[in-house]
């Protein structure tokens, strides 16, 4: 198969189609929807199908039975009504400026205008979309589909600017509001985005609307599930490591039992056939790693992290949090959900190795107040000496590494984390090298700190904080608890680090290490 009958950055379904290009069926979910609501919300991170998702709707209720053959739905929808479609798509910007969304809606109403011989009778943009809607409807005697894509852009390009980002919240929440006023015009309206703000502040009207984001039912309606990949792109992951695949790119959910593929991700391994992070590359926000980095938050605190669905839910201009962020940006997932007293808990982490190793990179040089240059070299030299088994280099380079840190630097909460902070940064280093890592490792006797694979390898790393003196308590305790027995079964080198810091030094006190 040729690179070209891949979708790659193709959002619009009748291309696809038209095309010969592969395509996961996503019709079953668009069925369902109809059959059960008429408002809808869902939220899924970028560049995860959402827009060819939306495309997919309206073509359905355009009535373009030809893109349709051979997909589920088709047997059951008639064909013979169609419908007007108003599709909204806040795609370009950036809405940093005073009156760009204004002007970025109003101009989409022009062409919504001018596609159906409609006249421009009102001057705001609410008050035009509501008479867009009715007229629609009076016009074509068939209630119109309303669908909206990246209805949170506008805010969260001008989050830098609290001023802008209210303006343009505040707008938008009037033009939304529109759709629950017109509610007997409107046949099915569907509004996706990155973020889920508060519905208080954005959503205030739209009381009806159905948030599918975290809904079991719908937890795969974008992405590609293991299955997918052995049917539809069966012939294009010949040759793959296929459990190299599923780390990499796998781990996202949605509460679903099944887990999903970010789709340009995958499309772009089966075109270049490469295992790179391509998502993460698209563009991480800039505000998120400066949250992050002005937090404190280092790499193995997401590793696993708790939160309650109405965590999850609190973002809005005024009060972004940490969790709601991780989650819905998709650098976090959702690992566990736990019912209690009637309460869910939500328990997250990173959702595959390829989120885990970049956003570590990126997160190291804040870590450790070093260049970007000067964590990448400790990176290269950790593994260098990983690889070669070379447990000496190891040492010598965790040594320069906490060295180089400056003494101010260690601000008192840092410190006050003890075994945590020096665990924080040995995981940047080994997380941002791509390897198969494991923290908490579960043993017959216990719990490793960090277990990792590299090269054909197997390292147990052990961390203890000390007063004084090396007490030689952390290599002891892996031998003690048999952390290595259930990797002596592979027939591979088994080095196990023992690792103590000096709370007086803020560097290694005592290192030892052996291979069994």
């Amino acid at each position: 198969m040729t690179p070209s009958r891949l979708p790659i950055g193709i959002q619009t379904f009748r291309d696809i189609r038209e095309g010969g290009y592969r395509y996961v069926d996503k019709t079953p979910f668009i069925r369902r929807m109809l059959d059960e609501g008429r408002y809808y919300f869902l939220s899924r991170p970028r560049r995860f199908g959402k827009s060819l998702l939306l495309d997919t709707i309206a073509e359905l209720f355009l009535g373009s039975e030809e893109l349709f053959r051979g997909l589920a739905i088709h047997g059951h929808w008639d064909w013979s009504v169609r419908r007007p479609v108003i599709r909204l798509g806040f795609h370009g910007g950036p809405y940093t400026d005073p009156g760009a969304v204004a002007a970025g809606a109003m101009q989409q109403m022009d062409v919504a205008e001018c596609r159906y011989g409609l006249d421009s009778r009102y001057a705001t943009a609410p008050e035009r979309f509501a008479d867009l809607i009715s007229q629609l409807h009076r016009s074509t005697g068939r209630r119109p589909v309303v669908l909206v894509d990246e209805y949170d852009k506008p805010i969260l390009d001008a989050l830098s600017d609290p001023e802008t980002a209210l303006a343009n919240r505040d707008f938008l929440r009037g033009l939304y509001g529109t759709i629950k006023g017109s509610q007997a015009h409107v046949r099915f309206s569907l509004l996706t985005g990155v973020s889920k703000f508060s519905k208080v502040n954005l959503f205030s009207g739209l009381n009806n609307l159905l948030d599918i984001t975290i809904d079991p039912v719908y937890s795969s309606v974008c992405g590609y599930s293991e299955d997918d990949l052995d049917t539809v792109f069966a012939e294009d992951m010949r040759g793959l490591d296929r459990e190299r695949v599923r780390r990499w790119y796998d781990g996202y959910s949605w509460r679903g039992d099944e887990r999903v593929y970010n789709p340009f991700d995958i499309l772009l391994l089966l075109q270049k056939r490469e295992f790179r992070p391509y998502w993460f590359e698209t563009g991480t926000p800039t505000f998120l790693v400066d949250m992050l980095a002005e937090s404190g938050t280092a790499p193995l605190d997401l590793e696993d992290m708790v939160a309650s669905e109405r965590l999850l839910s609190a973002f809005d201009v005024d009060h972004i949090g940490t969790e709601a962020l991780l989650f819905q940006t998709g650098y976090l997932t959702i690992r566990e959900a736990v019912g209690a007293g009637g309460r869910i808990r939500y328990r997250l982490s990173y959702p595959n190795q390829e989120v885990r190793r970049a956003l570590s990179e990126v997160l190291l040089p804040h870590l450790i107040a070093a260049s970007d240059l000067d964590a990448l070299r400790g990176t290269d030299e950790m593994a260098a000496a990983l690889t070669a088994g070379d447990t000496e280099a190891v040492r010598e380079t965790l040594h320069r590494v906490f060295a180089g840190i400056p003494h101010q630097w260690h601000s008192r909460s840092r410190v006050a984390r003890h075994e945590a902070w020096y665990a924080s940064v040995v995981y940047a280093f080994l997380a941002s090298l791509g390897t198969h890592l494991t923290v908490e490792d579960s043993g017959s006797g216990g719990r490793a700190d960090i277990a990792v694979r590299v090269a054909g390898r197997i390292y147990i790393f052990e961390f203890k904080v000390v007063d004084g003196e090396a007490e030689g308590r952390a290599l002891a305790q892996i031998r003690d608890r048999g952390h290595a027995d259930k990797y002596r079964g592979l027939g591979e080198p088994i080095h196990l680090v023992g690792i103590e810091f000096s709370r007086a030094t803020r560097n290694i006190a005592g290192f030892e290490a052996e291979v069994v």
